[in-house]
């Protein structure tokens, strides 16, 4: 300290010590004679200034917790957790008060003679302050209320001014408060180094005990850092830190706090600290993208104040405890199969995200993505980007939904009143003509075909939906109207991830394709629908928070479900009847459950996404599979993933293992419940006839060896070549493991397929073919369940969203 910075302090400290004895005169002496006069007028102009200091709450952790009550997120400005004075321990008051103001229950708020000795001692080149602890809880106090960097400047400057304004908020404070009020406030908000903020928060942090179990030694050491928090920082300088102290323990020995043997002992103590700093937001978490959801909610919601940036505030400073829907059962389930089918660092740069909701609350059970969470989106498997929900969330700009938008179509037939019966001719390609927009332009013809594992043919509802033809939805949505499937669509809460809905700018959003998923949407939203017709019609606005205790405030927010009924009972029932015709022979019939059940895959033009969506009337989940690059640029097309490798990747590869592994960890324990059964309204729910095989036909029209009576050839025993020959003669994608099983027939031979011989598949779906090792019997259970790899199904990829 220059000798100019040192003078000035020192006719501070004197002119502050001659006021504080003024005062005290003035407020303790008659007025008789001049020197009376003038201590009273000094004392009549100090008691004039403003003297009402509120003394709110320190700022606090807020707590995010999940709905069984676990920790997900800890967040703060400030680490500072509050704490009552008799749950501090009576050494740790002693430290504090020898160190900092032994007079402390004597004095009225004003030392006068600490503020003489220190003015003295200062003088003599040992600098000491002179501020009891009512004005340092002054000082802090008007620091935590700053709003501006003004404001903090003015509470923090070294001037006479600011030390009599502490001065008189101190005399005030004294008046209104108990001795014992102030000096937990003043525990409570001083900053003890390293980041932590009061005495509990010190306590847990350097030590891992709670503050009314500090020893001798902890105490003295918390005490001590008070002072200057970042010269005696334990963290950077151990060694200023043991003397300082053992500084505070000879102070509590000169006030008869302790005897000097206990401060011996005390002082032989090793340091001995392991740092403990709670993680501070949603990086750290176990659940971040969930818990990112939930801070831009409450930063987007104007019930939570008036402006993002109060809304900010009030989340990192109140002491918040926000309770919210993720259920830790769910979350996990379907985090560890998003893990196993998607890893997160995985070399094609592929992403799968995940949301399961709760029909009829809205309420979000689980949010997962195969990403960690972190700023840095070069970096190999990191992203702050919520790929499941919308971009005024935290996600990004959505991804087409290819044919779970087909469920939509659906309930836009039946809502029309159209019955399961209603049948078009759907051959491998149509051209649709005559579709009109919502603003009444007509759209032009559109030709379209069947991909993936779509079935050509003769298709009613039941069937269409079982085989998810595009000519069949495409003809479905033309006859339900465009407009009217759209309009479906946002009944059902659906809109672009952007933020804008379908029927906006009408010309630009609304297309022919609309029904086979060409809008770019998130997985939330897509659940969210489905969740719906698990509910009966009932739609529900997501929610992911149910209550928020404001500590500070001591007040409770509890956000109950936003529902309505948007679509009838009926078209909901009926919807989910067809939906759940998908895993009896239809698209998902590998996909079950254990229990009802209704979903739909979903596969986007060129495999650039997958998806599947599904539910029970416990659950709806969604699940996109693709690359956060870009799905078009990056499409789902002779990749690596992991350890396996995919030709091409369908709504049933790896959403849909996905979705089953999740729901079947998420239901474990919950009662089984029915789906609602096939309204009578709308008629008979049986296929149509397969269509009939004439040589004149068409090729357009004929039924794909896939559908034959025969199912998947038996080619057990058979060639790998002949085998393959026969299957992809039937109309199959073929995938020949690279895992044997023992058998009884001859080594390199057939061993097994699955699925078995005969069953009935869809065209361009996936047969997986086990060769033999030999030495055996053959057994089924020696076939790996479901680990298999699809490979590029013979033939190009037609046009259109498949699955």
């Amino acid at each position: 300290m220059g000798q100019g910075t040192l003078l000035q302090r020192i006719s501070q400290l004197v002119v502050v010590g001659v006021i504080a004895g003024l005062l005290v005169a003035a407020l303790a002496l008659p007025a008789v004679g001049g020197m009376g006069i003038t201590a009273r007028n000094v004392a009549s102009g100090f008691l004039d200034m403003p003297s009402q200091l509120e003394t709110p709450p320190p700022p606090q952790r807020s707590t995010i917790y999940d709905r069984e009550g676990g920790v997900i997120a800890e967040i703060f400005d400030q680490n500072r957790e509050l704490v009552d004075i008799d749950d501090i321990s009576p050494v740790m008051i002693d430290a504090i008060l020898a160190v900092e103001d032994s007079r402390f229950y004597e004095h009225s708020g004003l030392d006068v003679s600490g503020t003489l000795r220190a003015a003295i001692r200062t003088a003599g080149g040992n600098t000491e302050g002179a501020s009891s602890i009512t004005q340092q809880y002054v000082k802090n106090v008007q620091i935590e209320a700053a709003t501006s960097q003004e404001e903090l400047d003015e509470a923090r400057e070294e001037t006479i001014a600011r030390k009599i304004r502490e001065l008189r908020y101190a005399v005030a404070l004294e008046q209104r408060m108990s001795k014992d009020e102030i000096l937990e406030g003043y525990l409570n908000i001083a900053y003890f180094s390293d980041g932590a903020y009061g005495v509990e928060s010190a306590a847990q942090h350097f030590f891992q005990v709670p503050a009314s179990e500090l020893e001798l030694h902890q105490a003295a050491t918390i005490a001590g850092l008070v002072r200057y928090p970042y010269l005696y920082n334990p963290r950077f300088f151990p060694e200023q830190t043991t003397d300082r102290r053992n500084v505070v323990l000879d102070r509590m020995v000169a006030t008869e706090a302790i005897t000097e043997a206990e401060a011996e002992e005390a002082k032989a103590e090793e340091m001995d600290l392991d740092l403990d700093t709670p993680p501070n937001g949603c990086v750290p978490s176990d659940q971040p993208f969930f818990c990112d959801y939930v801070v831009q909610e409450i930063e987007q919601d104007e019930r939570f104040g008036p402006n993002e940036t109060e809304r900010a505030r009030w989340l990192r400073t109140a002491g918040l405890e926000i309770h919210t829907t993720l259920d830790p059962q769910t979350q996990e389930a379907g985090q560890k199969a998003v893990d196993k089918w998607v890893p997160r660092k995985n070399d094609a740069r592929k992403v799968a995200a995940q949301a399961v909701i709760e029909p009829g609350t809205g309420r979000i059970l689980g949010m997962m993505q195969s990403r960690n969470y972190g700023p840095d989106e070069s970096k190999l498997g990191e992203t702050s980007i919520n790929f499941v929900t919308d971009a005024d969330r935290g996600g990004s700009s959505g991804f087409q939904a290819g044919s779970t938008f087909k469920a939509i179509t659906l309930a836009a037939a039946l809502d029309k009143g159209m019955p399961f019966s209603t049948s078009f001719n759907s051959p491998s390609t149509t051209t649709v003509s005559g579709q009109v927009s919502c603003n009444g332009g007509r759209l032009e013809s559109w030709t379209l075909s069947n991909a993936g594992d779509s079935n050509a043919g003769n298709h009613n509802m039941v069937s269409g939906t079982k085989s998810s033809s595009n000519t069949y939805f495409a003809q479905l949505q033309a006859r339900a109207g465009l407009c009217d499937t759209i309009k479906m669509a946002e009944k059902l809460g659906l809109k672009r991830a952007d933020g804008t809905l379908f029927t906006e700018n009408d010309n630009t959003l609304a297309n022919s394709s609309f029904t086979l998923g060409s809008e770019e949407v998130s997985p939330l939203r897509v659940a969210n629908a489905y969740a719906t017709f698990a509910s009966g019609g009932v739609y529900c606005e997501p929610q992911a928070i149910t209550q928020i205790e404001d500590r500070q405030a001591g007040t409770t927010i509890d956000i109950e479900p936003q529902c309505e009924r948007v679509i009838d009972e009926d078209v909901a029932d009926g919807t989910s009847y067809l939906l759940a015709q998908t895993f009896n022979g239809g698209t998902a019939s590998s996909l079950g459950i254990g229990r009802p059940a209704a979903g739909k895959t979903g596969t986007t033009d060129g495999s650039a996404a997958a998806w599947f969506a599904g539910f029970t009337p416990q659950m709806a989940s969604s699940v996109f599979v693709g690359d956060p690059r870009g799905p078009q640029q990056h499409p789902l097309r002779n990749v690596r993933i992991g350890d396996r490798y995919f030709g091409v990747v369908y709504g049933a590869t790896i959403p849909g293992p996905i979705w089953q592994e999740t729901m079947r960890g998420a239901h474990e324990g919950l009662e089984t419940e029915q789906l609602a059964s096939a309204p009578g309204k709308f008629g008979s729910t049986s296929e149509p006839a397969p269509p009939r095989n004439d040589d004149d036909d068409d090729d357009e029209d004929e039924a794909s060896p896939a559908s034959d009576d025969g199912g998947v050839p038996n080619v057990v025993g058979m060639s790998e070549s002949d085998a393959v020959s026969a299957l992809e003669a039937a109309g199959y994608v073929v995938n020949v493991s690279g895992t044997t099983v023992r058998s009884s027939e001859s080594e390199g031979s057939v061993a097994a397929v699955n699925p078995n011989p005969g069953t009935r598949l869809p065209e361009g779906a996936t047969v997986n073919v086990f060769l033999s090792s030999g030495g055996g019997r053959a057994s089924t259970d020696d076939a790996p369940g479901g680990d298999w790899y699809p490979v590029t199904p013979a033939g190009p990829i037609t046009r259109g969203d498949g699955d």
